[in-house]
């Protein structure tokens, strides 16, 4: 026992060499100066990047009215693709047809009453709260700052809008670019998917399959849906106001603006869309016609919610109220408008994608406020 303890004492240590060879050196160099040039290129190209996802998103909203000019009339994909863009152009054209003589004209009419709303506001807020606006109000008229802004701005509303025109030189490059792309990749959709999936095994080309075809369903479910619901509520809002005696071109744009707002923009667009040709209309025909639009735009949310979106919307787009307001929020202050236009869809498509893959098991535990909560519906 002692001799084997002393041979052990006289043992040499035991050391482990590892040698890297310079061929291990150059490939780690080599991967982290890849990294960041990638890293580099990537953030130069972050626009590039934006553009094109915001061109898949749309790609995939084109996809079913492709699949149907294709199935049913045997157009090939790139005709197909070319006439949806004939529509939406010639739909474009008519909305800057009309919108920039409707501008001009609220711009008109903002000038010449915008002073005597003022006033009135001013005398409401004086005579009923005791609420005095120095700034705005000089002897109970309108001071000469206030009513001069608002004149230069009536005057000079359609030189603005020529500005704003000629000064987006650059956003309609970015427009055109995410045309191009959203065409080519709708067209050669198929191919795409085709290059995509042969890089694949079968489990995973299955799931990546899926996957694809549920997020067409979903954009597209949720870009038709909506573009439906834009019209009908669109339409109601100018017979609405045209009924109570508003001109016919400043309804025009009421019109369309309180239809995309509403429907197109999550959560606070209802109230925006319905706001502001409320307010107008408040303020060119006076309190009833104001009520009457209200009285339009309580009854259309009901009906639309309650209706006419379960019906167009079907099999689409179930998404509890509570995400959808935190998907809204969340694209907004990620991307901006976009992000908060592209936020439904994709949070739809996330559901869905849990809702396939995640394990799902019988709820076996009952709570007693949910008990509570049948019992009164019972009852």
């Amino acid at each position: 026992m002692a001799r084997a303890s002393e041979e052990r004492e006289g043992a040499e240590p035991l050391v482990v060499r590892v040698e890297i060879g310079t061929q291990t050196i150059v490939k780690v160099i080599g991967f982290v100066l890849g990294t960041m040039a990638g890293l580099w290129l990537l953030g130069e190209a972050s626009g590039l990047v934006g553009m094109l996802v915001v061109s898949f998103f749309f790609s995939l909203a084109l996809q079913p009215g492709v699949q149907l000019l294709t199935n049913r009339y045997g157009w090939k994909r790139g005709t197909a693709t070319g006439a949806i863009y004939l529509g939406g152009l010639v739909f474009l054209l008519l909305m800057v047809a009309i919108m920039v003589p409707a501008v001009v004209e609220l711009a008109k009419v903002v000038g010449q009453k915008g002073a005597g709303w003022v006033t009135s506001l001013g005398d409401l807020l004086r005579d009923r709260f005791g609420i005095e606006i120095p700034a705005l109000l000089e002897g109970g008229e309108l001071s000469d700052e206030v009513a001069k802004a608002l004149l230069d701005w009536g005057s000079d509303a359609f030189g603005s809008v020529v500005g704003i025109a000629t000064s987006g030189l650059g956003m309609v490059f970015d427009l055109m670019t995410i045309a191009m792309f959203t065409f080519y990749l709708t067209a050669d959709f198929p191919r795409l998917r085709a290059v995509v999936l042969s890089h694949l095994p079968p489990e995973r080309q299955r799931q990546i399959g899926w996957a694809w075809d549920e997020a067409i369903v979903q954009t597209g479910g949720y870009f038709y849906s909506r573009l439906i619901l834009m019209l009908i509520n669109g339409a109601g809002f100018l017979f609405t106001m045209v009924a109570v005696g508003v001109p016919v071109t400043l309804a025009i744009a009421l019109a369309v603006f309180g239809g995309f707002v509403s429907v197109f923009i999550p959560a606070i667009g209802t109230y925006i869309g319905g706001a502001i040709p409320v307010l107008l209309t408040l303020a060119l025909r006076g309190l009833v016609p104001g009520l009457v639009v209200l009285g339009y735009v309580v009854v259309y949310q009901q009906v639309e919610n309650y209706w006419l979106s379960p019906k167009i919307s079907a099999n689409t787009m179930s998404l509890n109220g509570a995400v959808a307001f935190g998907a809204a929020l969340f694209g907004g202050a990620v991307a901006g408008p976009m992000g908060a236009f592209m936020a439904l869809p994709v949070a739809a498509l996330v559901t869905s994608l849990a809702s396939n893959y995640l394990e799902s098991h019988e709820i076996v535990y009952r709570s007693d406020y949910e008990e509570a909560a049948v019992d009164e519906r019972d009852d």
